[in-house]
């Protein structure tokens, strides 16, 4: 094979490396990823939850089929997507963690969304400890139909606008572990605010449901507790 020939193929791979990450070039497109990690959704469902028009999410949708990390199947007239493999999840896991240690515009930013207090965390591995202990509640603050798609076994679910109305329905003798989509999950902040405010003691996982699935601990799919 020649020199320019060569050239030519190297630059043939290098863009088709070049299209996955223009694919991952949005905000929304990654917001879909984040959305999309929690389990199978439908276009209305994703244009909902991440404040699309359906035109618009099914045109971000597409990039993302094409360059191979969303997967879909039909049920009836309705098109359900999902991530097409744990790999598109570690790498946007990954993306997002490079980003907050080289990317200076990420702190500030997270700071903004999340809130600077950040409040007291637990990792995984001493929220598996506690619970064998049975001495904390983990309370996950995701939309149903996300805990429904799997969640931490004996997480009780309260999604976070229902919060403030169910709070009686948790202990207020035992301290509450939160969690949501995973470490950039505004969810579990919020949760633990309103709780503590409340009187509760609440703690929040350090990560979430993203986090935990890629770690390969056990997960629960089933109706809600």
């Amino acid at each position: 094979m020649s020199e320019s020939t060569k050239s030519g193929t190297k630059a043939r791979l290098y863009d088709a490396f070049a299209a996955s990450g223009k694919a991952l070039a949005s905000g929304k497109r990654l917001e879909l990823l984040d959305l999309l990690a929690q389990g199978e959704r439908t276009v209305d469902a994703l244009a909902k939850a991440a404040g699309l028009n359906l035109t618009t999410a099914s045109a971000h949708l597409q990039t993302l089929k094409r360059a191979g990390f969303v997967a879909t199947r039909r049920d009836g007239v309705r098109i359900h997507y999902r991530l097409a493999g744990e790999d598109v999840a570690r790498l946007f896991a990954l993306l997002r963690k490079v980003a907050e240690s080289h990317q200076d515009a990420v702190p500030t930013a997270l700071d903004a969304y999340l809130g600077e207090d950040a409040g007291t965390e637990v990792t995984r591995e001493e929220l598996r400890r506690r619970v064998e202990a049975g001495d904390v509640v983990v309370l996950d603050v995701r939309p149903v139909e996300e805990y429904e798609a799997g969640h931490i076994p004996g997480a009780i679910s309260i999604p976070v606008e229902e919060l403030a109305e169910r709070i009686d329905e948790l202990s207020e003798d035992v301290e509450i572990v939160v969690y949501c989509r995973g470490a950039y999950c505004v969810l579990a902040y919020d949760a633990v605010r309103l709780l503590t405010d409340r009187g509760r003691r609440a703690v929040r996982l350090n990560d979430g449901m993203l986090e935990w699935r890629l770690s390969e601990l056990p997960v629960d799919a089933s109706d809600v507790t």
